[in-house]
């Protein structure tokens, strides 16, 4: 067991926490269509789990080898959050309601609610005090997603609990985006703990509840190791982190707000969801308030 080295990264150059935040929402925009898509298979919420974070787990083990399973300077809170915020919890919780919804709207409720979770955790607990041009952009994305939302609620048919569900993973999100911005641990590390604790405590609920993963096809599964384990579980994570550290945690949070538009469109056009003018204007709206939100256009 080694003892984490902390930092704070300063570079100057914010083209690579840009580039971390534009494929997190690329493969999240993704994920959301192949979890949806789930749904219609013989594999449940416990047997993508095991893919989603056994994947990584295995493919960062010299990592949690290195700095063991409860890191020496790591708070044990701040490891829990980051655990539940953005590994098993957060990925019941999402999953079983992207199950019983649309992909747009759960795109909506889940990507729209993070960057203003995440902003109000920033000034409440810590003090944040975003300028002028960002709070412009987190108001565009609260517009952009409750036009959406309003649409969305229309449909009478969508479960309640998903309203309730998909805004929690976003508040679970927010906090582990806070908890690993201090926690002084890289991308790469928190990443392969994250991983190698959500797969034990996925394999101990598959102990409980069983498993499906033999009834699916082999096809099925691909599709949830390339989807779940190696980009959302492995690389998404690790450009997350990226972004966190390269531009902070709020900023960082606000490419999340792209992710609902992506979805709509994914939706769309994979998964014949409808999209109309609603949806095209609340994607623009929501659109410029992440360019404003994350600081491109902030006075320096």
């Amino acid at each position: 067991m080694t003892t984490i080295a902390f930092s704070d990264d300063k570079s100057p150059s914010q083209a690579l926490g840009y580039a971390g935040g534009a494929i997190t929402v690329l493969i999240w925009a993704t994920w959301f269509l192949v979890t949806r898509h789930s749904a219609a298979t013989p594999l449940g919420s416990i047997d993508i789990g095991l893919i989603r974070f056994g994947i990584p787990a295995l493919a960062l083990s010299p990592v949690w080898l290195r700095t063991g399973l409860l890191p020496k300077g790591l708070p044990l809170h701040l490891l829990a959050i980051m655990v539940c915020g953005s590994g098993a919890v957060f990925f019941l919780l999402t999953t079983l309601a992207i199950h019983s919804m649309p992909a747009a709207s759960s795109g909506i409720l889940l990507g729209g609610s993070m960057p203003l979770a995440t902003a109000l955790i920033g000034v409440a607990l810590f003090g944040e005090r975003p300028d002028g041009t960002r709070i412009a952009g987190l108001v565009a994305i609260v517009a952009g997603v409750l036009i959406l939302l309003t649409h969305s609620l229309a449909d009478a048919s969508l479960p309640w609990t998903s309203f309730v569900l998909l805004p929690a993973g976003a508040l679970l999100w927010a906090s582990y985006t806070h908890a690993f911005r201090r926690s002084g641990l890289t991308a790469v590390q928190a990443s392969a703990l994250i991983a190698v604790w959500s797969f034990l405590i996925m394999g101990t609920l598959a102990l409980v509840f069983g498993i499906s993963l033999p009834q699916a096809s082999l096809p099925e599964i691909g599709l949830q190791a390339l989807s779940q384990g190696l980009l959302s579980g492995l690389v998404a994570m690790v450009a997350y982190g990226t972004a966190v550290r390269r531009l902070g945690g709020t900023q960082a949070a606000a490419f999340t707000a792209l992710t609902p538009v992506l979805a709509t469109l994914g939706g769309g056009f994979l998964l014949g969801e409808a999209i109309g003018i609603v949806e095209i204007s609340a994607a623009v709206i929501t659109g410029i308030g992440v360019a404003l939100s994350t600081g491109i256009a902030a006075r320096r």
